[in-house]
This record gives structure tokens, sequence and C-alpha cells, in this order.
């Protein structure tokens, strides 16, 4: 049978170099659109049942995070729905998955895809829940819409946003954990959180990149994350549709959800340096983590992002523009795309299951600071 690969799918990315057979596959991961950042891949292997396949990437060194690479391994699944680990090793610029297929197709991703379908799934299926409306923001430059999903009847205000950066799925797989929490009528601490607060939710900041099979960057080309000082709807209307109902709603609580490449933790990065910064967002964000570390086994402080010096943060950046903006508690929570140091796990690494996870416990450890955002 012979061999081919394609990415011809939503959020699909490779090229291929040469494919002469399961063990002379050579492949490239493409450059996102008008940019030069290139890391997430994900590509279909057919006609490989029962073979033992090497699949050489072989422009890795160039990538956006080359330290990624090291001790990282790719996701596999025969079917789209259960995703492990595979053996893969990195040298000289090149990673080298190898992998033997029990059918005739196999899926090889960066990090398990949330593909937009999945997206439009999981907006239909909580908007059906009690107590949850839905609302378009506006459109990205690829006329996809802006998905909002707001629940919760207090006063404060909490805004929950995922994908900036497309390539970092595992964001999309914490927002549907916590969605899903948020919105069970079971769960005393979702109900607690929607007394006292109205929920703000972005599932996918970034769509276009998304089905594009982008790491980090829009149709433009522009990194969403460094758009938040002054957005465009020419460059970065994603931003610009969020951060106007921001202004309309307020903020009391704001997380940004992303991967890292590179570190085996999970981790938040603050606002420190901000011009106006206080005691009293610095008190709420260590007790946050503290809280969150004590509830999540998967979660730690020990490592992370150096703080940025006094006045010197990056008001481009999400969490730092809203918390010198709103005054208010903002993090960026990272989650790796290699494993959690911290609570291995051979098959799966970190994994959609445990990012899901991990956002049910973030609410737990929102409910514990929610008194003190008044």
């Amino acid at each position: 049978m012979t061999v081919t690969v394609s990415a011809a799918f939503d959020g699909g990315n490779i090229e291929v170099v040469r494919c002469d057979g399961p063990q002379a596959i050579d492949l490239a991961i493409r450059r996102d659109a008008n940019s030069d950042f290139y890391q997430w891949f994900y590509f279909r292997l057919s006609g490989v049942g029962g073979e033992a396949c090497a699949v050489r990437i072989v422009n890795c060194a160039g990538s956006a995070y080359p330290g990624g690479w090291p001790d990282y391994r790719a996701v596999v699944s025969t079917d789209r729905l259960m995703w492990t680990r595979t053996a893969t090793t990195y040298a000289d610029g090149v990673l080298t998955i190898a992998v033997t297929p029990a059918a005739d197709s196999v899926w090889i991703a960066y990090f398990a895809p949330y593909p937009m379908e999945r997206h439009h799934d999981l907006v239909a299926r909580i908007a059906a829940a009690r107590g949850v409306t839905t609302r378009v923001l506006g459109q990205s430059l690829d006329g996809q819409d802006m998905d909002l999903i707001e629940v919760g009847d207090g006063p404060l205000q909490v805004w929950l946003y995922a994908r900036q950066h497309p390539g970092e799925t595992m964001a999309e797989w914490w927002i549907e954990g916590a969605l899903e929490r948020l919105t069970d009528p079971a769960d005393p601490v979702a109900a607690a959180l929607r007394a006292q607060a109205r929920f703000h939710i972005v599932p996918n900041m970034n769509p276009d990149g998304s089905r594009r099979g982008h790491l980090r960057t829009n149709t433009a080309g522009a990194n969403l994350n460094r758009e938040w000082a002054g957005p465009t709807l020419e460059r970065s209307p994603e931003v610009f549709h969020v951060l106007a109902a921001m202004d309309a709603t307020g903020v009391d609580f704001a997380m940004d959800v992303h991967g890292d490449e590179s570190l085996p933790h999970n981790f938040i990065a603050g606002f420190e340096g901000i011009p106006a910064i206080t005691d009293r967002q610095l008190g709420l964000l260590a007790d946050y983590k503290a809280g969150l570390a004590r509830i999540s086994p998967d979660f730690q402080t020990r490592v992370g992002y150096p703080p940025s010096p006094p006045g010197k943060a990056n008001l481009t950046m999400s969490t730092n523009q809203l918390a010198n903006r709103f005054g208010c508690l903002a993090m960026t929570l990272e989650m790796p795309f290699k494993d959690a140091a911290e609570n291995p796990d051979a098959d799966a690494g970190w994994s959609p299951e445990r990012s899901m996870a991990l956002g049910r416990d973030c609410l737990a450890a929102l409910l514990e600071v929610i008194d003190r955002l008044r």
C-alpha cells in the first residue's frame, strides 16, 4: 500500500519533503501566514497499518521555540478521539517520530488538536445549559465569528479567554473543562460563582489561526497577545472586539489561557511591572496562586517566567493591559506541551483530560478569592 501524507483539513500543518516509504518520511512545518513563526504540526499518515514508521521533521532548528523539542513526545491517534504519546527524539534540528499504527491511518500532532468543528459543538452544547447566553462580538479577518459565552448573575465581571496563540490547543481544552463545571447545576462551587459573578468566556480568540494550522498568529501575521495596547479592525479585529466588550462590562478578574513549549510545568504569569500596580492586586495574585497549588497537584509556583521590573511591563500583552486598565486581578495561565514534571504520565503526558481538570480546579481557586475582588 502506498504511504501518503496529508494535512488538508481543519488545523492541519505540514509540507512533504520526501515520502519514499514508512521509514523514509521527511517533512517540514509550514510557517504561519505573513509571519516567521512555526512550531505547530498536525498531519495524517495513510497506508501505514502495522508498519514501523520513522517520520522526520527536518526544519525544527528554525522554529519559534527550538528549546521546546528536547524531551518532547508527539501525540498520535487512530480515531482522533484518544491521543497518546509516542517515541520522539530530537537531534541536529531534526525531530524524529516513531510510530507503528494498528490501523491504516494515523494522525500525528504537536498536541491533541481542538478543531473548529469541536469549538462549534462546544458553543452549541453549552448554549443549551440553563442560564447561558451566547453572542457574536464580531468577525475575524477570515470572517469567522468571535463567540462569547456568558453565564452567572452576580455583580463581579469575570473574563476567561483562550487560544490567542492558536497552536496552544490545551487552552481550549481547559475552557471546555471550566465551562462544563461552571454550567453544572449540581456543582456547589459553580453555583456559588454564578451567584457572585457574571462570567464572560471567549473559547477561541484566534479562529483563523486555528483553522489555518498556525502556531501563534492570525491571518495578518499578528501575534494577538501583542495587540492589546491599540488593536485595529485591519490587523487584529479579534482583540478589538473582545477589548471593546471588556470596556463595556468592566473587568474584576481575567485569565488568559496559554501553553508553553519549553517548560514542563503548569504556572501563572502575573502583571508585575505595570505602572498602576497596587499592593491589593499583588496580594490577590499571590493568594490565588497559593490556593490553586493547594487544590491541584498539577499546578506549582516554583518555576515560571521572571517578572518584569517595576514600570517595565509590556502593556501590549493582555494580562498587563487589563490589570493596568481596570485595576483588576489578571493573570496568564501556562500549561505544558510536554508533560507536567510534578505529576508525569508516561502514556498521555499533559493531555486534554488534564487540561480540562485544571480548568475545573481554577474555578475552585477563584471561589477562594472572589469575595475580595469587589
